[in-house]
């Protein structure tokens, strides 16, 4: 009879697939080589003769500290010179054994005029030493350079003012603070750990992880 070839067991033309025998139990999952567990965090990749990672040094902390405590010092002195003009103009004439004339007198109006006119080039000249001092901050060499020669500048400078000396203790006292300040600053910029550093920076800008 066509309709009752199946019967109650199914389809004939269909195969059973047959199942596990009883009581068997899979195997735990081993792990996929593919896909490991997670492992600790890999460290920051240097590439082929990249300096190792390391962080902004103590050395040029300090040093670059150094230089922002030089520039406060300078305007500080600005600052005193500018209220002391007369008394500093007095002193210069007299150490230089000019005697007051009319002449003189004439040419001291447009040396104030002048005065003025180089405390605000001073002003503007330590405004450009502080943008230094952050860019070597931010690891870039060409402003350690700069600030190197800005010091060796102020280190001649100095050396010349006490020579010379001051109306004021004050200033010359000051001016002894600053040298040594700045000395310290251009040593410890020129420091190995300082040197790593720099070239650790130029290598992260250079592969643009800067």
């Amino acid at each position: 009879m066509t309709s009752g070839q199946g019967g109650p067991y199914g389809d004939p033309g269909r195969q059973e697939q047959p199942g596990p025998p009883p009581g068997w139990n899979p195997p735990p999952a081993q792990p996929d080589p593919r896909y490991p567990g997670y492992a600790p965090a890999p460290s920051a990749p240097t590439g082929f003769g990249a300096p190792p990672p390391m962080e902004r040094p103590t050395t040029v902390r300090a040093g670059l500290g150094a230089f922002v405590a030089a520039i406060v010092l300078s305007a500080v002195a600005q600052v005193v010179t500018l209220l002391n003009h007369d008394l500093v103009v007095d002193w210069t004439l007299d150490n230089a054994g000019i005697e007051r004339t009319q002449d003189v007198e004439a040419a001291l109006a447009g040396a104030e005029s002048s005065a003025l006119i180089g405390s605000v080039v001073g002003f503007l000249f330590i405004g450009a030493y502080a943008l230094f001092v952050w860019f070597a901050w931010q690891g870039r060499n060409w402003a350690r350079i700069v600030l190197w020669v800005l010091g060796g500048l102020g280190i001649v400078s100095g050396l010349a003012g006490l020579a010379v000396g001051s109306p004021l203790a004050f200033l010359s006292t000051l001016n002894v603070f600053q040298l040594l300040i700045v000395v310290a600053g251009v040593v410890l910029l020129a420091l190995k750990p300082s040197n790593d550093w720099f070239r650790y920076r130029g290598w992260q800008r250079a592969n643009g992880r800067g």
